[in-house]
C-alpha cells in the first residue's frame, strides 16, 4: 500500500493521478495548508525535511519526494499502459527533457510566487516579485506550447507529461489564459480531463464550483 501525503489541488495530484492510472493501492494522508499551518509543516517535515508535496511512502516504507523521481519510479515498478517511454523508445529523450523542464523550471515559479513573504521583505517588493515571477512563468509555458504535439504532447503517445499539463494548467495563470495563449496545451489538458481512468482524481482535486488551488 502506498501512502500519499497530499492536499486537494496541490502538487500531490500529479502522483495521485499516476497511482490511479496504474491502479496501485494507495491511501491519501490529508495535509493542511502548508503556507498557513506551522503544525502541518512540522508534521510533514518529520517525513520530508523540506515539507513539500508530493511526499510518497512506498509499500516497503521508503520515502520518495520530487514528482519527477516518483514518476520514473512508478514506471519502473509497474507494467501495462506505461506513462514513461522505455529505454530505447524514440520518445524517451523528449519525454525526459520536458519532464525535467516542467519540474525544474515551471514548478518552482509557484514555490516562489505563491508566498513571496518567504523570499522578499515588504508588501510593495513582494507584489513586484510575484508579478515578475508570473511573467517569467508565462514565458516558460509558451516554450512548452511550441514543443507540444497533438493529440498528446508526444504526438500519438499518451504519457505522464499529459497528466502534468492537465494538472498544472489548473494553476496560475489558469485555463482561460492557456486557451488563449497556449491552445495546444489547453487541448491536451481537456483530453486528459476526459479520460475515464482519471475522472475521480480530477473530481476530488478540482471539484466544480470550488476555487482551484494556485500552488503545487
Amino acid at each position: 500500500m502506498y501512502t500519499l501525503f497530499g492536499r486537494p489541488g496541490w502538487g500531490s495530484v500529479l502522483v495521485e493521478a499516476q497511482l490511479a492510472w496504474f491502479n496501485l493501492p494507495y491511501v491519501i494522508e490529508e495535509v493542511d495548508d502548508l503556507f498557513e499551518s506551522a503544525a502541518a509543516r512540522e508534521r510533514l517535515s518529520a517525513i520530508n525535511p523540506v515539507a513539500q508535496l508530493p511526499t510518497l511512502v512506498t509499500p516497503d516504507g521508503s520515502v520518495m519526494t520530487e514528482s519527477a523521481a516518483i514518476t520514473l519510479h512508478l514506471a519502473d515498478v509497474t507494467t501495462g499502459d506505461p506513462l514513461v517511454p522505455s529505454v530505447g523508445e524514440t520518445e524517451r529523450p523528449r519525454f525526459l527533457r520536458w519532464l525535467v523542464f516542467l519540474v525544474a523550471n515551471i514548478y518552482p515559479t509557484f514555490t516562489f510566487a505563491d508566498d513571496p513573504r518567504r523570499f522578499v521583505t515588504g508588501k510593495t517588493a513582494q507584489a513586484a516579485f510575484r508579478k515578475s515571477v508570473d511573467r517569467y512563468q508565462r514565458d516558460l509555458w509558451r516554450m512548452v506550447e511550441e514543443a507540444a504535439e497533438t493529440p498528446w504532447f508526444l504526438c500519438q503517445r499518451f504519457s505522464a507529461l499529459d497528466i502534468y499539463i492537465a494538472a498544472m494548467t489548473r494553476w496560475r495563470p489558469r485555463r482561460p489564459w492557456f486557451a488563449e495563449h497556449c491552445p495546444r496545451l489547453a487541448a491536451i489538458a481537456a483530453r486528459t480531463d476526459a479520460l475515464p481512468r482519471l475522472s475521480a482524481v480530477w473530481r476530488r482535486n478540482f471539484p466544480p464550483g470550488v476555487p482551484e488551488a494556485s500552488q503545487p
